[in-house]
């Protein structure tokens, strides 16, 4: 179980301290995009996102977005964003970061989302640099409060061997 603690914990994608990513070494930034980068709710980048993005291009980072949602849903992300894409990248199954892999040094590449189930396993499994964030909106589809569901019971074994507590951030 403690094989799949986060590397890192924060309560968004803007508190982030990227440049202490960068002295460690990553170069290649994944970001989950449903309660991550944007609500369910949302199928467009707001400015918020886009200057975060452009900040990330002007310090070096290489940015991705590796979701499980449909090409369709991401396909505005990558105009606006200029990023590359993975949909229906099955987290936290292990076929889709091997194409990841294939391309990148796993030890220069972080990936950031806010589900356990899919985001953080799936990355751990794969022996990854893996922040969570908490997710943005309490809106979420049946097939994510399913994991979210199990999700639960991992948080609580966390919280109760002070491995993750929900709230307290840290690096």
């Amino acid at each position: 179980m403690f094989k799949f603690k986060p590397d890192m914990y924060k309560k968004d994608i803007y508190e982030i301290n990227y440049e202490k990513l960068q002295d460690l070494g990553i170069k290649y930034l994944f970001f989950d995009l449903d309660n991550t980068i944007i609500t369910y709710k949302e199928n467009m980048p707001n400015d918020k996102i886009m200057t975060l993005f452009f900040r990330l291009e002007e310090m070096g980072f290489k940015l991705f977005i590796f979701s499980n949602s449909y090409e369709k849903r991401l396909l505005p992300f990558k105009e606006k964003l200029n990023v590359e894409i993975y949909f229906s990248s099955m987290k936290p199954f292990k076929k889709n970061y091997k194409k990841v892999l294939n391309k990148y040094k796993k030890e220069e590449c972080a990936f950031i989302g806010d589900q356990i189930m899919t985001d953080v396993i799936g990355a751990k499994r794969n022996n990854l640099f893996v922040i969570f964030v908490d997710k943005l909106d309490e809106y979420e589809p049946i097939r994510t409060k399913f994991c979210r569901f199990f999700e639960g019971f991992v948080l609580r074994n966390f919280n109760k061997k002070k491995i993750l507590e929900k709230g307290k951030y840290y690096d």
